[in-house]
């Protein structure tokens, strides 16, 4: 299987300049923020999934592409790669997302990972893909109050209706991990209802977009998943200790995690930046093949 991982360097001055020119509004620090820790994704990539055949790295230019990526080792993707010209330059994941399929090579089984996920302890690949299909979990949910689940139950809809399956309440939502795709199914949908997803693209996110959890749902209901869940921890950076999350990294009991970016004074990103960092170089203290 392929690994996919999508990545955005806030920090970079062409990628603020053109995200400033083509959306006129403010960067959004949470969602664009480079903690520097996708070299430990890549470490943890070659020490705990070692069945894993290709890394594809997706990056909206080559500005953004980190100086230490080995690129012998690591395919780089453009979003001009798989992206029509007419929805470019993004700056909505989103958009980025349902055209990962598209990707030059890409194994029918793949993993899509976003760069605040971390595979820390040893994984098989069973724990992904078995008999032909994914594994992830899936739960129900009845309200959309917010941006996000609206787009999930956005994606459920359109799902159910390529099947030709009426839309239900509550509407199911995959789990918060990286996502086990066919790149069958997902190109598969994507054909059924293109004109769908081309009309609710934008530059930067809405409600009214689809997220990639439309290919996860469409599996689901398509009988292409089995209703696992992946071992994992979530932490969020606004609530839990940073000592917690320190401890978790460097004596991880639970294979994968989840570390997610929230709005943060400069002087607690510093901190937590810090702390995280050295947590990562204390378990993964060794360069990758993915670096120079």
């Amino acid at each position: 299987m392929d690994i996919v991982i999508t990545f955005v360097n806030g920090f970079d001055p062409e990628w603020q300049k053109s995200y400033e020119t083509h959306t006129k509004t403010p960067i959004i620090e949470k969602r664009f923020r480079d903690w520097g820790t996708l070299k430990f994704l890549m470490r943890g990539i070659e020490t705990n999934l070692p069945f894993v055949r290709k890394v594809h790295l997706v990056v909206s230019q080559e500005s953004q592409i980190p100086k230490w990526i080995n690129r012998k080792k690591v395919n780089i993707v453009l979003h001009r790669d798989i992206v029509p010209h007419a929805f470019l330059p993004t700056f909505n994941s989103n958009t980025i997302e349902l055209h990962l399929h598209r990707i030059k090579g890409l194994d029918e089984e793949f993993l899509y990972f976003n760069d605040d996920m971390f595979p820390v302890t040893l994984g098989k690949a069973e724990d992904f893909f078995r008999d032909g299909k994914a594994v992830i979990k899936f739960t129900k949910h009845w309200f959309a109050f917010n941006m996000f689940k609206k787009i999930c139950r956005n994606s459920h809809n359109l799902a159910c209706k390529a099947l030709g399956k009426k839309e239900t309440t509550p509407f199911i939502r995959p789990q918060h991990i990286c996502s086990p795709m066919l790149r069958s199914s997902c190109k598969e949908i994507y054909d059924k209802v293109k004109n769908d997803i081309f009309r609710s693209i934008s530059r930067t996110r809405t409600g009214e977009n689809y997220t990639q959890y439309l290919f996860l749902d469409y599996m689901f209901l398509n009988d292409r998943i089995i209703n696992e869940k992946i071992e994992k921890k979530h932490f969020s950076l606004a609530i839990t200790p940073v000592e917690k999350i320190v401890r978790f990294i460097t004596r991880p009991t639970r294979k994968m995690v989840c570390i997610n970016d929230v709005h943060l004074s400069e002087k607690r990103y510093k901190k937590l930046h810090s702390a995280i960092i050295n947590a990562f170089e204390t378990r993964f203290p060794n360069k990758s093949i993915y670096e120079l």
